[in-house]
């Protein structure tokens, strides 16, 4: 019996000790705090060298060279950061995070519903706080994601979350704006085999289901009604400009018919999200005003012909054609935390390092509609940064020392620092 209590104890000593390395969120900010002597890269373009940030109360009170800095009466608390880097945290567009943990694992899938037609379903609800996943993207530097429903032809409602928080009504940043868009793919012409017919009659035949429910939407705002319409009421934001429809398509024609088809149905803001061929129809998207959150940079070109390096150069490309766009990373959810190094590969081949960085701070922010509150450093936002001992697009040199989410101070441990350390351990013991 002793030697059961015994191995019971030890498993429940070692358990603990496991789920000792899980995170918790950070408490509110409670003493001001001033970050001094590191490179401040704002997020709009501008660096500043030798640089004083200070925050208090989740929200930056000055961002400058040091000499400009003045506590005001206020008592600061000074960390000396010299020699590093201060960043805006980075914002991960287009993303399962929090909705898909272990593939094999039905239980753990939530980012699909059933059916083509899905305008109100809220991602944010099935939002998981608790994912193994979240704490090894800040360790990167990333500190915020738009949770993106999958499926169907209209998937659902995204909403930007901050990777901090108990559940998901404390991690919401912007509840609900957008709506997420599966642009029909085009279909072969000229094929008259059975199974390209059955092909194309289901494309026409769900392009009329869609124009007929945004029209619908559309007569719905301007209508009082007795019982609320979930499906149709989700909608009417497209109509006013306070929600955004998110297009997922790559190829230049089907941009260009997708854009112009809800142009017709009167939504005010677009997003194109993919973007294979944003470079094709680059002047068509700056004309309209369209941005792009660009998909493809780790991937092969899409045509035979094309330069093997393009999706390398994209970003680069699209920044000098004018068009507002960010990166995401949809190779696979678990490498999400590569974010930054995607970014540091655009750089590599031509895209400038600041818009590099912007491309995954302010712009995303800008795009996403949370660029009041995030996306730079600077006075009035909230305090969401992070401090790297080198450069943050470097997988050599991001090494983050400091993270805060509304000046809140994050624990940095995550499940994969800890297995490198528990196994590093193990090693040195048999020395």
């Amino acid at each position: 019996m002793s030697q059961r209590l015994l191995l019971a104890a030890a498993l429940f000593v070692s358990t603990s000790t496991a789920w000792a390395q899980v995170p918790v969120p950070a408490t509110k900010q409670t003493k001001a705090m001033a970050l001094t002597g590191a490179t401040l890269h704002v997020g709009n373009g501008q660096v500043v060298e030798g640089a004083t940030v200070a925050f208090n109360d989740g929200k930056i009170t000055y961002a400058g060279p040091a000499a400009g800095f003045t506590a005001g009466g206020t008592a600061y608390e000074t960390v000396s950061v010299s020699g590093k880097h201060i960043y805006p945290g980075m914002i991960l567009p287009n993303s399962q995070i929090g909705l898909n943990e272990v593939e094999s694992v039905r239980a753990t899938l939530d980012q699909q519903e059933v059916g083509l037609f899905n305008p109100n379903v809220r991602s944010v609800v099935a939002y998981n706080t608790d994912s193994d996943i979240t704490p090894t993207l800040r360790s990167n530097g990333v500190l915020m994601a738009q949770v993106t429903p999958v499926g169907g032809i209209i998937s659902g409602l995204s909403s930007v979350v901050q990777l901090d928080a108990w559940n998901w009504e404390d991690a919401l940043v912007k509840a609900d704006g957008g709506v997420h868009l599966r642009w029909p793919a085009m279909v072969q012409s000229g094929d008259n085999t059975p199974q390209m017919v059955q092909r194309r009659q289901a494309r026409q035949q769900g392009l009329q289901e869609l124009e007929s429910l945004l029209s619908e939407a559309k007569v719905y705002k301007t209508q009082k009604q007795d019982r609320e319409n979930l499906k149709l009421s989700s909608l009417t934001g497209l109509f006013d400009g306070s929600k955004k429809l998110f297009i997922h398509t790559n190829y230049g024609k089907e941009i260009v018919e997708a854009i112009r088809f809800a142009q017709k149905a009167g939504v005010k803001e677009m997003v194109v999200v993919g973007g294979g061929d944003a470079l094709v129809v680059a002047d068509f998207l700056k004309e309209n005003n369209i941005p792009v959150i660009y998909s493809g940079v780790h991937a092969l070109p899409s045509r035979a012909g094309d330069d093997v390096y393009l999706p390398y150069k994209m970003p680069g490309l699209l920044q000098q054609a004018g068009i507002l766009f960010c990166l995401d990373y949809d190779a696979s959810l678990h490498g999400s935390r590569n974010l930054p190094f995607i970014a540091g590969t655009a750089v590599a081949f031509g895209l400038p390092k600041e818009q590099a960085i912007s491309s995954v701070t302010l712009n995303a922010a800008k795009i996403l509609g949370v660029d009041k509150q995030v996306g730079s450093v600077e006075v009035g936002k909230d305090a969401s940064l992070v401090v790297s001992e080198g450069d943050i697009l470097d997988m050599r040199t991001n090494k983050i020392s400091h993270a805060f989410i509304q000046g809140r101070k994050l624990n940095l441990t995550d499940k994969q620092q800890y297995l490198y350390e528990k196994f590093n351990g193990k090693y040195d013991l048999g020395k």
